[in-house]
């Protein structure tokens, strides 16, 4: 009798061996085939540059190229009665020293049109910190402008202000 209750549970071990030993497999399997696509992908973009790497790399800004334009900027107000002026000094931040070069023919040009830009300011504005940043990106765009009508292009990048007196 002990012959026959063997023979019943060993079918059923060796169904749940099977089950077990299929699931193992399995799982190598699907572990293996990770791996093997993890380096294929990551072996593929070593031999093949990623479009947005490059871009990053072509986006690397160049060194910054600082012109002072001299002398500095002097405008008279009149508020109340009472003579007001403020001074500037402005400071052009460029990238490109060639571009740069080119916009300086028309420096007399640029002065103009920043003395009139400044001159029709309200005195009271200008006096406060949000009206002296209002006021330098005025005057980054005016200079913008006369390198996109001159030039073709924004040759600058920014306005400084590296020293700024009103009385």
């Amino acid at each position: 009798m002990a012959k026959s209750d063997d023979s019943v549970k060993d079918p059923a071990k060796k169904g749940k061996l099977k089950v077990i030993i299929l699931i193992v497999v399995g799982l190598l399997l699907a572990i293996g085939l990770s791996v093997a696509a993890t380096w294929f992908i990551m072996h593929k973009a070593e031999s093949k540059p990623d479009p947005a790497v490059a871009a990053e790399a072509a986006n690397v800004k160049k060194e910054a190229i600082f012109e002072p334009l001299t002398p500095p900027f002097v405008v008279n107000y009149n508020v109340n009665g009472r003579q007001r002026y403020m001074q500037v000094s402005i400071t052009l931040l460029a990238r490109d020293h060639a571009d740069l070069e080119a916009l300086k023919v028309h420096m007399p040009v640029i002065r103009n049109n920043l003395v009139m830009m400044f001159s029709g300011q309200p005195f009271d504005t200008i006096a406060t910190p949000v009206g002296m940043e209002m006021l330098r990106q005025k005057a980054a765009a005016v200079v913008q402008e006369v390198g996109q009508k001159e030039l073709n292009k924004s040759v600058i990048e920014q306005v400084l202000f590296t020293n700024y007196v009103l009385q």
